[in-house]
């Protein structure tokens, strides 16, 4: 009896820990949160009234160091290599003046230079070392890959300059569709160039409003497209930039994989183990209560670390998945009232008992459901690629076995129990 008001009370502390995780957890991401970087404009315009060639390939003399410095030069927070003369990709993109462009560096090494002018057409130049392969920049609605539009740049192996427009339909390779996508692109031709050890990828696009917060897409790849079709990337990233006010939030691809994997260990691996417990573990009582409580509540802390690192992930990336975040929500509140039922569990001999184990296996049952189905659901949404869907379909699939196993277990010895005894005649 002792040893049971022992362990009631070391539930209770735990659960007072993880309302006291729920209290500060918020103010955790919001302390250790985004980095944002901020780099003064210069809003005085160029003169854009000329008529101008198209440069489509040049390759001037390199830069005088040939590598990228973030350190500020002093020029209003600007970076030294915002002041390279861009003259080498010729009208109407080298000339503008790097007075009046506003430039920043915003991943490894690559730097986006842009000016967008009364009529909402803007001009981008996007900058990065290059040695072989492809160099890309896409726009994205929600911050995803999958349904984003990307202007792609890179020299064949004959030396010969090619950029595209691509259409990111789906996560597969044959799923990047060429000369397809929804950048508004003008009549003047897209310019891509060598300039010493960096490549240039520069493009005009006529917006229907001026562009503020907008998520935008940045990867290479080292290998050669073959016939225009793109090989997979070596890295790619997601940031958060304000063409307004020229600041970037850094958005790093480690925070989303972070995401899901508290959620796949969470909801799709400790919560189900800890449900497995509960029912085919009860003849080793009172283990099997101790078991399933404090499995749960390290199942339920992982996921609502997810559900928090999502919420900050959607505020600062603005996305438009209403699907996945509303099931995520309905999933945080019936586990919440999970949490909140172990506090009004009755007695084993209340006539309340047995709705509320009625309500306790049914609202677990469901919580269980809709956590799976949002784990696939935010790894078709992030465009996830074959070893997530491959590891998680692995764990679903050796829990759905386990489960049948121990179904068809724990039949059997039922079946058996409720067998008569047998019974033997003295002998006369």
């Amino acid at each position: 009896m002792a040893t049971s008001r022992i362990w009631v009370s070391i539930s209770r502390i735990l659960v007072g820990l993880y309302l006291l995780f729920i209290f500060l957890e918020p103010k955790f991401f919001a302390a250790e949160g985004f980095k944002e970087f901020q780099v003064d404009p210069d809003n005085n315009d160029p003169d854009n009234d000329a008529q101008f060639e198209v440069l489509t390939h040049d390759t001037d003399d390199p830069l005088g160091n040939g590598s990228i410095s973030t350190a500020g030069n002093g020029d209003g927070g600007r970076y030294e290599l915002c002041g390279t003369d861009l003259s080498f990709l010729g009208p109407p993109y080298g000339n503008i003046s790097t007075s009046n462009m506003i430039c920043s560096p915003i991943w490894n090494t690559f730097v986006l230079r842009y000016y967008q002018r009364a009529d909402n057409v803007m001009t981008i130049i996007l900058s990065a070392v290059y040695t072989t392969g492809w160099v890309g920049i896409g726009f994205s609605r929600n911050g995803m890959m999958v349904g984003s539009s990307v202007m792609v740049g890179w020299f064949n192996r004959k030396g010969q300059a090619r950029i595209k427009q691509y259409y990111l339909q789906g996560a597969h390779e044959s799923q990047v569709i060429p000369d397809k996508g929804e950048l508004p692109l003008n009549n003047i031709p897209p310019v891509v160039a060598l300039h010493g050890a960096m490549i240039y990828l520069a493009f005009q696009a006529k917006f229907e409003h001026r562009l503020g917060r907008q998520p935008i897409i940045l990867a290479f790849g080292s290998r050669y497209p073959t016939h225009l079709h793109l090989t997979k990337h070596d890295d790619k990233t997601a940031v958060w930039f304000d063409f307004s006010q020229a600041s970037v939030l850094d958005i790093h691809i480690s925070q989303k994989k972070n995401h899901g994997i508290l959620g796949i260990i969470g909801w799709g691996l400790i919560l189900p183990a800890g449900a497995i417990i509960a029912r085919y573990l009860k003849h080793k009582d009172p283990l099997w209560y101790y078991l399933h409580a404090g499995i749960q509540f390290l199942g339920f802390i992982l996921g609502l670390a997810a559900v928090l690192l999502g919420i900050q992930l959607y505020r600062s990336m603005n996305a438009d998945i209403p699907a996945h975040r509303g099931i995520g929500i309905l999933v945080l509140v019936l586990s919440i009232l999970q949490i909140m039922a172990f506090f009004l569990r009755p007695n084993k001999d209340s006539k309340y008992r047995r709705y509320w184990n009625w309500y306790h296996h049914w609202f677990g049952r469901i919580v269980l459901f809709f956590g799976a189905l949002n784990v696939i659901l935010g790894i078709q949404l992030a465009g996830a690629g074959n070893d997530w869907k491959i590891g998680y379909g692995f764990l679903l699939a050796v829990t759905l076995v386990a489960v049948i196993f121990l179904e068809a277990f724990s039949c059997m010895r039922r079946d058996k129990s409720s067998l008569p005894p047998t019974f033997q005649m003295n002998p006369v």
